[in-house]
């Protein structure tokens, strides 16, 4: 595959990746910033924020303002958020990626995170907890997760806990943004019918300002610390006590995430 990669003096990291046979880009900036980096008092914190995206910035202060220049656009948006990892992109025809990478740049920049927005949005997400908690498959995957790796950030629910969705303020969103969304723990990838040059320029035009700074780093977790074991009581030990032998499978298990096209 052919692509350009490069890195802002502020350490956002670049990949274009041009692909002439279509008509459309898609514009992602994937922050180093889920789950595995929060605690016990902000858990959900990383999947509340993605959900705020969209909600106003300082220059685009509602979410209708931001739906109306992405929908007139012709263009598409969405945000995922994952264990190590939050997402936010934009697909639209090639030649509007300015617009994407405008919008983009304003969201992570400048968002507005209005109260009154932050408490709509906690009725949402909770439902969204619902919904997974009756999914089987969902619900299977998380308790699975919490088994394999057990109280620990990466055991915990991404949506988060619902007494924790329900006290989040403002000021938790700021703190958590400027602990982890720095742009060296950034990467923009752009990809669709782009010309590399051309397009370095509007990435640097649009975030070359961001600011950077030191992030913070998340717990270790010891991988495939979950295990099936079978005991055998030895009754032979000396002193009355029982020694076991265990046969154990250890299974260490990734969920997979469905992440749109680029193109």
């Amino acid at each position: 595959m052919n692509y350009h990669q490069s890195t802002l003096k502020n350490g956002l990291n670049i990949v274009i990746v041009p692909i002439t046979e279509v008509e459309s880009a898609t514009t992602m900036v994937m922050v180093g910033a889920g789950s595995r980096y929060e605690t016990r008092d902000n858990n959900g914190i990383s999947h509340f924020l993605e959900h705020m995206a969209f909600k106003g910035t300082k220059n685009r202060p509602t979410a209708i303002e931001i739906a109306t220049l992405i929908d007139g656009a012709g263009a598409e948006s969405n945000a995922f958020t994952g264990k190590e990892y939050t997402g936010y992109y934009i697909k639209s025809a090639a030649h509007r990626v300015e617009l994407s990478l405008d919008i983009l740049s304003d969201m992570l920049a400048n968002l507005l995170l209005d109260p009154k927005e932050i408490d709509k949005e906690r009725g949402v997400i909770i439902e969204e907890i619902n919904l997974y908690e009756d999914t089987p498959p969902r619900k299977i995957a998380d308790v699975y997760e919490s088994l394999l790796y057990g109280d620990t950030p990466m055991g915990w629910d991404i949506a988060g806990r619902k007494e924790v969705i329900r006290s989040i303020a403002r000021e938790d969103f700021l703190l958590y943004m400027r602990r982890l969304y720095s742009a060296s723990n950034m990467v923009i990838v752009i990809a669709g019918k782009v010309e590399v040059n051309k397009t370095l320029g509007l990435v640097e035009k649009y975030f070359s300002l961001h600011p950077t700074f030191t992030t913070e780093g998340h717990k270790s977790v010891i991988e495939g610390q979950g295990a099936f074991c079978t005991g055998r009581a030895d009754s032979r030990a000396a002193g009355g006590k029982r020694t076991v032998s265990l046969d154990c499978l250890v299974i260490n298990f990734r969920r997979g995430y469905v992440v749109p096209p680029f193109s």
